[in-house]
This record gives structure tokens, C-alpha cells and sequence, in this order.
């Protein structure tokens, strides 16, 4: 595909892998370096023989990579280029492209730490910092060190601070290519009014781009919630299509999003972080950016984690604006002040540093490795994080005390769910409720299945989920269009989403297929204390008469702490 700014750089990116184990390429969006630099480095005489594998962060984006770079050598994904994601995979036997998510990296140095038949990792969009890209990249150094004299890493990025990955690399050559960026106007929107709603906000702006504007229209937004609201906020637009574009929606909706429109009729695409990089969505001249997004922030003095919304760094910020410039000049309006705009973090922070860090504890010990500080990483995860993390470990029986890895650890780690759902699966298959304990852990290991008119009516009950599978079970063709439950309606792609992992679950574990028959309540207490043994709640009560404090459900958790369920919610009333 000539044209491509990362041309001009190919031949100095191939002689620094050809002399050398490695190399950091940064190349600004639009440069071209997803698609073009896997196939312009197969044919080298080091890949002879090998295959290659390249990460990105993102399910949506190795898919689409994947397609791209097939359609480009005349053929179909699972060829010459295939990937392998979550609950899908199209891969071959002439594969030697596998585009692949952050995840399965980390299954296939367990299952191979020599990489024997693997040339070349490709690390992409490294400047996100996912926990599985950090860990990744640590493993690989070491099966490079020990095992792999021959096996070569490249760091690809737009945004990242080069030097740093360049010296943890030991040193390797960092090539630069500038991108195909055409000038983006920013243009500063703040609220009329401190109260104005985010929705409200965005769906003024969006009204007003459309009126002065030209071309598609790309939002950025939090979350799936905010991408709803203003979907219905707008309405039906006589002059634009309005597509939304996030992780849990079906594939046909999301590669949607991604084309232009066959009509010719202009779009809006209201999107969530995934569109920040790697995907193209075809035809943007304007994007409209909340300056908001989701992250997972994880509490070591608590065990627990919880999604904040953040407001962005300069980093994204610029990613976003970038987006606007692909096709021609463009136009970015930021929702905020230009005195807010002079106060952004230079970059987020890596999600090593944050995140619920039991899944890489138990990795590392599974690859034999009992503190993170045995491997190279370019910033070493919180000593108080990597310490709660092992004592829950330890407590689940995954480690013994001097955190090396038990038999039933290495059953865990190979089930590819967080520890605590691993133990709960694997505990209650001698006791017949695997498949029951298989749906518990699907529900509780993504988003909510059930969707309640606010957050005031939704219920904490887990049981109210299963009905949720069983009833997308029995009836899939109604859910094609609103299937409630009570007062919530069920999110269909969210369920479906749970029944495939489920399923998957009881493949990995030879267990019947088909949805449980959901027994009681006490059967699914049961499972969920083994998975959150240190979760387990008792009533408190207070003065002579039993109260309980607040007047709502106060409880004390087996671990130590206290927790309260609001006096709504139908469990407050529970022992």
C-alpha cells in the first residue's frame, strides 16, 4: 500500500531487527504502522519458518487489523493473516500473521515459554499500559534472556516516551516516522450552565457541528450509559445516521460504525474509548470529546475495585483530536475550558499502578516467579497491591506461603477467569453445580446483564442475573427486541456475551453444555463464598433492640470490614 508514511522508515525498521533482538517504533496516527509493518517484515530471512505475533489492547481492533491486512494479500481472515481474540478465533494452518489480544500472549508463554515457532511480538498501541501488555512484554524479555536468543520484540506506539522502553529493551535502536495528519482545528465548548448534564452537553454539541460542519461526526463518551442517553436525546436526525460504537455490542453493529455510510448519509458515531486508536472509522472530519473516561481503580485496604470516571490525559486528548484529521482538515471540539484544556496530565497512568493485581500474581507464580521484581518491568506494580493480592491468593489455596504456585494454582491459572472465579469452578464441580458456578462466574466476570430504569431501582441480587441467562436462554428470538425482568430490562448482547463465556467455561472444564436449571438461592451462596471467602457477611446490630445500623443492611464482612446495602434493596433485610 504505497503512500503510507511508515514507508520511509521500513527499510531502517528492518535493518535494526535483522542486527539486532528488537526495537521501539513510534509513528504517529495514521502513519500506517498496524497494518503495513507485520506484512513488510515477514518475508525477512529471521522469519523464515516462523510465525508472528502482534498485540493489540482490544478485541475490536485485532479483529479489524486482521481483516485489513487479509483483504490487502487478496484474501479472507484465517489465512496468511488470522487473529485470535476472547470467544473467537480464525486462524490456520498457513497462518504466520496472528493478530492477537493482550491476554492470550500471557496463555501461550505459560503453555510455551520458547515461543519455539514464533519470530517476532509486536507489542502495538503500547502507550495504553494494560496490565496484560506490561506482563507480556516482562515474560517475553526473560524467554528472550534464558530460552530465545533469536526472538525478536518491537514496541509500536504513537504517544509513548520512548527512551525508557528503548533501555528495557537493553538498549534497542527507537525509529521514528511521522504520520498522515492533516491540520485539526480545536475548538474549546465549554457548558452554558455548571448543572448542564453531560448528555445534554454533548447532544447541543453535536446538534451544532452538524449545522456548521462537514463530514462524519466521531464523539467520544464514558461509557455505554452516556452513549444510550444522548442516542436517545437526539432522536431521529433528519441529517445524520446515529450508530454507537463500544465493546459489548454485536460484531454486524460494531463493523457498522466503523464503515461509511452506503448511502452516502452522513453519521454520528457516538463511541467510548475503543475508537482512541487502532480503528479507523471512515469518513470522520469532526470529533466531538467529553474529556471523560471509564477506568478500573482497584483499593488494596479494601480488596476491591471499582470503575471512575476520569477526566483524560493530553495524550488521549490528542489521540481523539487526531481522529479528525485522517481523510483532511478537521475540527475537534473539546467539552471543556481552555483554562481546564492548560490542567490535563501529560499521560494516564499505566494500569499496572491501579488495577487488581491477583491475576498477575498468579501468573508470575505459575511461571515460577514468586515478586514481580525477579522480571524486568517498566514500572513495578504497588508493593501493597502485590501484598494483598498474595495473601488473597494464599488464602484461595493457589500459593503456599512462600507464594510458589500449588497444583490447584496451576488449575486456576490455566482457566482464563480472575482467581476468585477460577477457585469457585473448580471447588464446585465435585459437588455437580459446575455449570451453575460456570454462569456465576460469566455473570460476574463482565458487565451487567440487566439494565434498570436508574440507579436507584437496581438490585444487588446475583439471582435476578441468572434468570436473566436462563430467560435469553429460552426465549433468544424475543430478545432480539426488549425482554424485561421485573422492573430491569435485559441487555441482550450483554447476555449473550455470558451465555457463549459460560459455555466456553464448561468446554474448559468438561462440563455438560446447556444452562443449569438454577436451583436456590443457597446453592449460589454457596459458590460465592468460595469465591469471596473474605466477603461473607453477618448483621450487625445495635443497642438493646436489634436494630440494624442505619436503618438500613449494615453488615461485618468475614475479612474484617464493614459493608451496607442501601434500605431499597430487597437483600438489606438479609441476615
Amino acid at each position: 500500500m504505497p503512500g503510507l508514511p511508515i514507508e520511509a522508515v521500513l527499510p531502517q525498521l528492518a535493518d535494526a531487527l535483522r542486527e539486532g533482538a528488537g526495537a521501539v517504533l513510534v509513528a504517529a496516527p495514521g502513519a500506517g504502522k498496524t497494518t503495513r509493518v507485520p506484512l513488510a517484515l515477514l518475508e525477512e530471512p529471521w522469519m523464515r519458518g516462523k510465525r508472528m505475533l502482534m498485540l493489540e489492547p482490544r478485541r475490536m481492533a485485532a479483529r479489524a487489523a486482521a481483516h485489513y491486512m487479509a483483504g490487502m494479500l487478496g484474501e479472507k481472515a484465517g489465512g496468511t493473516v488470522g487473529y485470535r481474540v476472547r470467544m473467537d478465533s480464525r486462524v490456520g494452518p498457513q497462518t504466520r500473521i496472528e493478530v492477537i489480544t493482550e491476554g492470550i500472549l500471557t496463555r501461550m508463554l505459560q503453555d510455551d515459554p520458547e515461543l519455539a515457532d514464533v519470530g517476532l511480538v509486536i507489542f502495538d498501541e503500547f502507550h495504553e499500559r494494560s496490565l496484560h501488555a506490561d506482563l507480556g512484554l516482562a515474560l517475553c524479555l526473560e524467554s528472550q534472556q534464558v530460552l530465545r536468543d533469536d526472538l525478536r520484540l518491537l514496541v509500536m506506539s504513537a504517544t509513548i516516551e520512548a527512551e525508557p522502553v528503548a533501555e528495557l529493551l537493553g538498549g534497542v535502536p527507537v525509529v521514528v516516522s511521522e504520520g498522515r495528519q492533516f491540520p485539526v482545528e480545536t475548538r474549546f465548548f465549554p457548558k452554558q450552565l455548571a448543572a448542564e448534564r453531560l448528555e445534554a452537553h454533548t447532544t447541543r454539541a453535536i446538534r451544532h457541528a452538524l449545522s456548521v460542519e462537514k463530514g462524519d461526526i466521531l464523539v467520544f463518551l464514558p461509557g455505554e450509559g452516556e452513549i444510550r442517553r444522548v442516542q436517545r436525546l437526539l432522536g431521529g436526525l433528519d441529517a445524520a445516521t446515529v450508530l454507537p460504537l463500544y465493546g459489548a455490542l454485536p460484531r454486524a453493529e460494531q463493523d457498522r460504525a466503523l464503515m461509511a455510510e452506503e448511502t452516502g448519509r452522513r453519521k454520528v458515531v457516538l463511541a467510548t474509548s475503543i475508537a482512541e486508536t487502532s480503528l479507523t472509522v471512515q469518513g470522520v472530519r469532526v470529533v466531538i470529546d467529553a474529556g471523560l473516561m471509564r477506568v478500573p481503580r482497584f483499593s488494596p485496604s479494601t480488596g476491591m475495585s471499582r470503575l471512575e470516571t476520569v477526566a483524560v490525559s493530553r495524550a488521549s486528548a490528542d489521540q481523539r483530536r487526531g481522529r479528525a484529521g485522517r481523510l483532511g482538515p478537521g475540527v475537534c471540539y473539546r467539552l471543556w475550558s481552555e483554562a481546564f484544556d492548560a490542567g490535563l496530565a501529560p499521560s494516564g497512568k499505566p494500569e499496572i499502578a491501579e488495577t487488581d493485581l491477583a491475576p498477575m500474581v498468579l501468573e508470575l507464580a505459575a511461571w515460577g516467579a514468586q515478586d514481580p521484581r525477579e522480571l524486568r518491568f517498566l514500572d513495578l506494580p504497588p508493593e501493597p497491591a502485590v501484598k494483598q493480592a498474595s495473601e488473597l491468593l494464599e488464602l484461595l489455596g493457589a500459593v503456599d506461603a512462600g507464594g510458589k504456585i500449588t497444583a490447584h494454582g496451576r488449575r486456576m491459572a490455566g482457566a482464563g477467569v480472575h482467581p476468585r472465579l477460577a477457585h469457585m469452578v473448580l471447588l464446585a464441580g465435585p459437588l455437580g453445580l459446575g455449570g451453575l458456578a460456570c454462569e456465576l462466574a460469566a455473570l460476574l466476570g463482565d458487565r451487567d446483564v440487566l439494565r434498570w430504569p436508574s440507579a436507584d431501582n437496581a438490585e444487588a441480587d446475583v439471582t435476578l442475573r441468572l434468570q436473566a441467562l436462563r430467560a435469553m436462554a429460552s426465549a433468544p428470538a424475543a430478545a432480539d427486541g426488549r425482554l424485561s425482568l421485573g422492573a430491569a430490562e435485559i441487555v441482550a448482547a450483554g447476555a449473550r456475551a455470558a451465555l457463549a463465556e459460560a459455555a466456553q467455561l464448561k468446554r474448559r472444564f468438561g462440563l455438560p453444555a446447556g444452562v443449569s436449571d438454577g436451583g436456590d438461592d443457597e446453592r449460589s451462596g454457596l459458590l460465592l463464598a468460595f469465591a469471596y471467602p473474605d466477603r461473607i457477611g453477618m448483621k450487625r446490630r445495635t443497642g438493646g433492640r436489634g436494630a440494624a445500623v442505619g436503618g438500613g443492611g449494615a453488615y461485618q464482612l468475614s475479612g474484617g470490614r464493614g459493608a451496607v446495602l442501601p434500605r431499597m434493596q430487597p437483600l438489606s433485610g438479609a441476615e
